[in-house]
């Protein structure tokens, strides 16, 4: 049985939709992470999730009983906000058991809980200390330690390191990440805008769009094997490159003629596709290499980032292309306004027509998604 289901979910304010058609099974044991451009409505969706936000149409299930009009204490779920929220004159130990003080379990209850949530999150040294006394990253495990305590059947992550500079992030991303390891039975959703916390932590992602979901999958899914155009050039950093072309040749193989004079080869057999067909090619910066063969783009390098392990070339905007950005590895000196060459394997170039992907063009569309625009 899932952990927690939702069916046909949808969400409107007045007259204004801001989700629909959100179908969703989330398992026992899971850690789902809910991504997306700002305003697609994950947080909107998690605040359904808690009873926090009335849900406008569909079910919501827990353990399989409908959640809808049940209010939030009731529901079995403990949220950690983007704040930490912590009361600042009471310690660490009185904020961790405040819940269940005021639910009145019996102390020794409260404090086998406490003592165990402390040790999962290494605070037992800061128990009898004020919040004040501790850095962010202590406070938001903390934070995480109040939900702990109070043993429910869903935790719910709301862009928790937000708030954190860059190094407490990576720290404190590492420390959930332990924490879901020892906690291998608990069910997460986690809400981020950060594509790294996302490809890092979750089970299955899940990707919202346009009121939506754009695709459900693995993190390694949704980079190697995006459904559409939209996950794909959402998912990794720099964006996918995505340059319009033509199909010339299928078979086993497909190849297409690019407006900006290129050539691609596909490894994605198109034969149910005909020749002629305009398609978009999707390559990412980490699959291009340089070739002094057959090129699938050439430009002029109009700047260039070096980041050490990486350099970043960033190209002119030529016909079928605003611009295409390549990562080669190591440090590539003195390009900037030199003529480069670029391919891909096929294997790594993908296609796409009417902003869907063509790798599985018979039902490539998931339940849910709606084309972005439209």
């Amino acid at each position: 049985m899932s952990e927690l289901k939702l069916t046909d979910v949808a969400k409107r304010y007045s007259e204004v939709d801001v989700l629909q058609n959100i179908n969703l099974d989330i398992q026992t044991g899971e850690l789902v992470v809910f991504v997306g451009p700002s305003g697609c409505g994950k947080s909107t969706l998690l605040r359904m999730i808690a009873g926090l936000e009335k849900i406008s149409g569909g079910t919501l299930e827990i353990e399989g009983s409908v959640m809808n009009d049940v209010p939030p204490a009731q529901r079995g779920i403990a949220m950690v906000f983007q704040s930490y929220a912590l009361y600042p004159h009471m310690t660490v130990r009185e904020n961790m058991a405040f819940a269940l003080k005021i639910a009145k379990r019996p102390a020794a209850e409260i404090n086998a809980a406490v003592e165990r949530a402390a040790e999962i999150l290494q605070l037992g040294d800061y128990l009898d200390r004020l919040p004040k006394a501790l850095s962010g990253g202590q406070r938001q495990r903390v934070a995480i330690g109040r939900a702990i305590v109070r043993d429910p059947k869903v935790y719910l992550f709301d862009e928790p390191l937000s708030n954190l500079d860059a190094a407490l992030r990576v720290a404190t991303r590492i420390e959930i990440a332990r924490l879901k390891e020892a906690m291998p039975d608990s069910t997460m959703i986690y809400v981020t805008h950060d594509q790294v916390e996302a490809m890092t932590l979750a089970s299955r992602i899940v990707v919202l769009a346009n009121k939506g979901i754009a695709q459900v999958g693995t993190p390694l899914e949704l980079y190697e094997t995006p459904d559409n155009e939209f996950v794909a050039q959402f998912i990794g950093s720099p964006a996918m490159n995505l340059l319009s072309g033509t199909i010339t040749e299928t078979g086993a193989a497909t190849k297409v003629q690019l407006d900006g004079g290129g050539t691609a080869i596909s490894a994605i057999p198109t034969d149910a596709l005909q020749q002629g067909l305009k398609v978009n090619v999707g390559v990412r910066p980490e699959d291009l290499m340089p070739t002094e063969g057959a090129a699938l783009f050439s430009g002029k390098v109009d700047y260039t980032e070096a980041l050490g392990e990486v350099t970043l070339l960033y190209f002119e905007a030529t016909q079928g292309s605003d611009g295409v950005i390549a990562k080669l590895p190591g440090i590539e000196r003195n390009l900037r306004g030199k003529t480069v060459s670029l391919t891909g394997h096929p294997d790594k170039v993908h296609l796409f027509h009417d902003g869907q992907s063509l790798r599985n063009a018979s039902d490539h569309q998931p339940e849910g998604y709606r084309q972005i625009g439209e």
